[in-house]
């Protein structure tokens, strides 16, 4: 079956009184055996969302409803990255692969439309579509940066010298659409500026030296000139691009993420979240599946405060993505009170709702929803390391 629905359970408790608590409305379970859910991103009506698999493949599902879509499979190693295109295209869906190739697909079809390879030794970790003339798809292929216009499927250039190992992230920077950030394991975020010919020497704005491997960074703040980083050995830091100043720097994230709430200590960090302006959240898990939101306060004295909001009781393992509809303290109305979805090393997906939402069945209590996975995991949760 595509679809296992669960009624609820209660929700963790937590013994600070500002935590909010969140119910689960229903979980979906995308396959059978040991497949991983790796990435959740929606559509920006929210008419449907894309979960990329283990299975090297994506498939498509209603955020509010669960209902199953249909799934896009034509990749033949692991899919690294993947998102929906903007209002011009709203129905493409792209994906990039360790296979070394970007590919397109249309999501009423889910038959791919077009396909763009950086070569076949070469795995393609991120990509960003942008641009000063909105034209650009830029992508982190090994230690190599690629840029093609997007329209003819031409390469443009390649940037070969400003990362020494892969490159985990690319991103153009909203409303600076000429700007492109990187991230790579070599420690480094680089800034370029794309407008013009494209080169290693006149085009490198700035570098930051995060010091240890970076898996992912985002951009926040009223323009966008703040950049939230996590590494793989999960310590956070935020810097202002602009002019490379670090504003916090919390090595120990871990620790005083877990010391800040009662449950189980934080073993990983799955992502940041911002919720518009310089608001910050991280977003840290526990191994037997629970999930905490921390405010991050990073100005003066760095502190990650108790967390505001507690997912528990859903997942059996690692969590490996977020998809928030709302932010915590109130949803656009299209959310209809969910929350958000999740997915992880137990491939199901877990639909979240309010505390107190009707919806949210509170007799049903499964113990076995909260117990520890019996497997051990070796695959590392940071692809490609």
């Amino acid at each position: 079956m595509e679809v296992e629905e669960q009624k609820q359970r209660q929700p963790v408790q937590n013994n600070q009184s500002s935590t909010m608590r969140f119910g689960l409305k229903n979980s979906i379970q995308t396959n059978f055996g040991d497949d991983y859910v790796f990435q959740i991103v929606s559509k920006d009506d929210w008419t449907s969302m894309a979960v990329s698999l283990s299975t090297n493949s994506v498939k498509l599902y209603s955020p509010m409803t669960g209902q199953y879509f249909g799934e896009c499979k034509g990749h033949s190693s692991t899919i690294n990255h993947i998102s929906f295109s903007g209002a011009s295209t709203p129905h493409v869906l792209h994906s990039c692969s360790s296979d070394g190739t970007i590919r397109a697909w249309d999501t009423r079809t889910f038959h791919q439309v077009s396909c763009i390879t950086a070569g076949s030794s070469r795995e393609v970790f991120s990509f960003s579509f942008g641009g000063s003339d909105d034209n650009l798809l830029a992508a982190g292929c090994q230690s190599q940066i690629f840029f093609w216009d997007w329209r003819n499927k031409k390469q443009v250039a390649c940037l070969e010298e400003s990362h020494v190992e892969d490159v985990t992230q690319v991103h153009f920077i909203p409303g600076h659409q000429n700007k492109l950030a990187s991230a790579s394991v070599d420690g480094l975020i680089c800034i370029f500026d794309t407008s013009g010919y494209i080169n290693d020497d006149d085009h490198l704005e700035s570098v930051i030296n995060v010091g240890t491997s970076i898996g992912k960074v985002g951009l926040f703040g009223d323009s966008s000139e703040k950049l939230w980083c996590l590494t793989n050995i999960e310590t956070l830091s935020v810097w202002n691009w602009k002019d490379g100043t670090n504003e916090a720097n919390l090595e120990d994230a871990r620790t005083l993420a877990s010391d800040s709430w009662t449950l189980d200590h934080v073993d990983y960090f799955v992502d940041c979240h911002c919720s518009g302006g310089e608001n910050l959240w991280v977003i840290g898990g526990t191994s037997a599946g629970s999930l905490g939101y921390f405010p991050v306060r990073y100005k003066g004295a760095a502190v990650i405060e108790p967390a505001e909001a507690v997912l528990g009781g859903g997942h059996m393992g690692v969590v490996r993505s977020i998809l928030p509809m709302s932010n915590l303290h109130s949803g656009p109305a299209q959310s209809r009170g969910i929350f958000g979805w999740t997915g992880g090393e137990d491939g199901r997906l877990c639909c979240w709702m309010g505390d107190d939402s009707p919806e949210i069945n509170r007799s049903w209590i499964s113990s076995s929803l909260v117990m520890k996975s019996p497997r051990t995991h070796k695959k590392s949760r940071h692809h490609p390391y």
